[in-house]
């Protein structure tokens, strides 16, 4: 009856120990794929961006040509102060994407590790509660010993 016994706490930790592995990668799957996702949103919001940029800089331009300003002097000062401006922006943005992207992968690692964790874990719990069983055998004789 014992064998039983032990052969199902053996099952169920192992049984166990499989789902938190594979709860921890599937986890972290799930993240990277996020990450991916984000990467891809973030450069779709760059290209629109780039994309009103460009509008705005060719009515401008258009406009500034329609009122006979030439490309000298203070527009063009003005127009590279704010090309400037704009890319320093677009960098703050890409960082700021590049980070959230990596927030997720490491979210995904920790997950991961987490169920290993768990894994190892329910593992020592199994091994304890086998070790914490009654023997069901005689008791050993060790000889010299009065009986």
């Amino acid at each position: 009856m014992s064998f039983f016994v032990v052969a199902a706490i053996a099952a169920s930790t192992a049984l166990s120990v499989y789902g938190q592995v594979e709860a921890g990668k599937a986890q972290q799957d799930e993240l990277n794929r996020q990450a991916e996702e984000e990467k891809i949103a973030a450069e779709s919001r760059e290209l629109q961006r780039k994309q009103e940029l460009n509008r705005v800089l060719a009515a401008n331009a258009v406009s500034a040509s329609m009122s006979g300003i030439t490309g000298e002097g203070t527009p063009a000062s003005i127009a590279l102060e704010s090309a400037k401006q704009i890319g320093a922006s677009e960098g703050m943005i890409n960082l700021s994407d590049k980070l959230k992207r990596a927030q997720l992968r490491r979210q995904g690692t920790i997950a991961k590790s987490s169920g290993y964790i768990g894994a190892t874990s329910t593992l020592l719990q199994g091994a304890t509660s086998l070790a914490s069983m009654p023997s069901s055998g005689p008791a050993p004789v060790v000889e010299g010993t009065p009986t």
